[in-house]
């Protein structure tokens, strides 16, 4: 949550075209810098920050900060938000959203591919090439949250860069087993997690179990190795991937791809820069594709992700100018 991840995308061809990304603190505007003014861009399409997610039960929600209302008369651009909550009344998880645009952006007929989102939360998408079968995509775990707040209380930094620190440790066996116990890895989907499940106070639970003291770079590598493990063990499901694309915060962790590379051996692994829309643009991309979808009345779930009762148009419509 360091600042905000604006991608400008060019939807007039047969793919979506993306022209820029950049990362900028809150205070910065993408558009400036491209020499393009307001009212040039049809929408814009905000997630938000999601603060708390629970799509399972009688009460089930999800809910973002963000508020669209302030963005639109802030900006003077007509604003597309509130993605989720569509699904969610449709029975579904809500999560993860981004299949559609992965299979916009990254569908082939030539090979069956999977893409891996590491954020906070790990999200993987499987396309298939025979259309017959079915778009498939769900969270497999944790991707950088424990990674991060271990970090944070043993070093001070925000991450572990490059996966450096994990990097000069081992992973340890028996805590990797505990942690993988969880239910949630064994879940069968459609499923979506997030802090709710996998937070500090968790992973210092199942630290206090264990026999033997565990050194903190001890317990980072292994985290690294619980991440990369239960990502490997859901594209293994698929046996027709010959390709494996990763995006996400986590692509820039060199230590943890070394990782998942290894539980991968069978496949292709590359970065999605190699098709032409870089690891740190994919997610910002993929909610101006949703804008773009509602706007023009295409479904931006697909119900065997989500598991929602049927396809639908997401997104709640804020205008400017009324």
């Amino acid at each position: 949550m360091d600042g905000i991840d604006a991608a400008l995308v060019d939807f007039s061809g047969v793919h979506p075209r993306l022209l820029d990304c950049q990362t900028f603190p809150f205070t910065s505007q993408l558009l400036a810098s491209n020499y393009i003014r307001p009212e040039q861009i049809r929408a814009i399409g905000s997630h938000g920050q999601t603060i708390r997610h629970m799509p399972e039960g009688k009460h089930a929600f999800s809910l973002q900060i963000g508020d669209p209302n302030s963005i639109s008369v802030l900006t003077g651009i007509d604003v597309i938000a509130d993605f989720r909550r569509k699904d969610i009344a449709l029975g579904g998880q809500g999560a993860p959203l981004v299949p559609a645009f992965h299979q916009a952006a990254f569908g082939s007929d030539k090979q069956s591919r999977v893409v891996v989102n590491i954020g906070g939360i790990a999200n993987i998408t499987y396309l298939p090439k025979d259309k017959s079968k079915q778009i498939l995509g769900y969270d497999t775990g944790p991707g950088n949250t424990l990674l991060d707040a271990w970090c944070k209380k043993h070093t001070g930094n925000n991450y572990d860069a490059k996966g450096e620190w994990a990097a000069q440790s081992t992973a340890d066996p028996q805590l990797l087993r505990t942690l993988y116990s969880h239910p949630y890895f064994h879940q069968s989907a459609p499923k979506s997690t997030g802090r709710e499940l996998f937070h500090l106070a968790w992973l210092e639970q199942q630290l206090a179990v264990q026999t033997d003291k565990i050194e903190p770079q001890m317990v980072q590598t292994t985290l690294v190795a619980l991440t990369s493990m239960s990502i490997a063990a859901q594209i293994h499901k698929f046996d027709d991937v010959e390709q494996v694309y990763v995006c996400g915060g986590g692509a820039q962790n060199e230590f943890l791809m070394e990782y998942l590379e290894s539980d991968l051996h069978e496949c292709e692994l590359c970065y999605t820069d190699t098709l032409g829309i870089g690891t740190d643009a994919v997610e910002a991309m993929a909610f101006a594709w949703l804008a773009y979808a509602h706007i023009n009345k295409i479904s931006g779930n697909i119900p065997s992700v989500t598991g929602a009762s049927r396809a639908a148009v997401l997104g709640t419509y804020c205008p400017a100018s009324i």
